[in-house]
């Protein structure tokens, strides 16, 4: 069954991940965390191999609906690679319990914000 759950969950963040634009964080990660009882690092990690061919097929499909702006898309890879880089810096060195809570006041606040924009 072990495989049925990893199955379950790859689709669920695909779908989030096209649907959405999120996947990785945002469903992947909690998903791990609920269904697999994978500690936050562990969920962090799995969930971001995964984020390279969940963004690669979105991706596709949304640039064949003219839907990406390569040029913004483009500057803002390159500064996210030192970002991303720092920020699993930082994830390293935080005790799992801070950067569980962390990572769900980041999630609250991203979902009022989204719910109650303008």
């Amino acid at each position: 069954m072990h495989w049925m759950m990893a199955a379950v969950i790859g689709i669920l963040g695909g779908l989030a991940s096209g649907l959405f634009g999120v996947g990785g964080g945002a469903v992947i990660v909690p998903m791990l965390m609920f269904f697999k009882k994978f500690e936050i690092h562990l969920a962090i990690g799995t969930s971001l191999a995964v984020i390279i061919p969940t963004a690669l097929a979105s991706v596709i499909k949304h640039a064949q609906a003219g839907n990406v702006d390569w040029k913004v898309a483009g500057l803002i890879a390159v500064f996210s690679i030192a970002g991303a880089w720092a920020g699993a810096a930082l994830c390293l060195k935080l005790d799992a319990v801070i950067l569980r809570r962390a990572f769900a006041v980041f999630l609250v606040y991203v979902a009022y914000k989204l719910f109650f924009r303008n």
